[in-house]
């Protein structure tokens, strides 16, 4: 019989593990700047390209690991990168300007932030895959 997700004892992350999620969040940083100049760049199709290379790496990296922390850990990377891209400059500059494209890029990577993390796999129990009872 398998045990419950709540009645097994926490373990701690392999140190593989945590690599893996730092390099995930830099990658996330990394989307995250260069989804902002591309959507501006090349404005439909650039944010379209920049909102699918966020998803994609968000989905993936959730699948990559086999647990939601694989999909949070590109988020975060994402929206730190993006935030602080938003903030203007002491010489008024900032990179996002006023348009809808901007809009839609940071609403809609938050939103695809959401649905990855809710489509990534949860971490199952270890154990047999029998069904409790028979």
């Amino acid at each position: 019989m398998s045990a419950s997700m709540l009645a097994q004892p926490l373990q701690r992350p392999s140190l593989g593990r945590m690599a893996a999620l730092l390099g995930l969040a830099l990658l996330g940083a990394v989307v995250g700047v260069a989804g902002a100049l591309v959507q501006a760049g090349w404005f439909p199709l650039g944010l379209l390209l920049a909102l699918a290379g966020a998803g994609g790496l968000f989905l993936g990296g959730g699948y990559a690991l086999r647990g939601r922390s694989g999909a949070v850990a590109p988020v975060l990377g994402w929206v730190v990168a993006v935030i602080l891209l938003t903030a203007s400059r002491p010489e008024g500059d900032f990179l996002f300007g006023a348009g809808g494209g901007s809009y839609v890029f940071l609403l809609g990577g938050m939103a695809l932030a959401v649905i990855c993390a809710t489509l990534a796999p949860g971490r199952q129990p270890d154990g047999d895959a029998d069904r409790l009872g028979k």
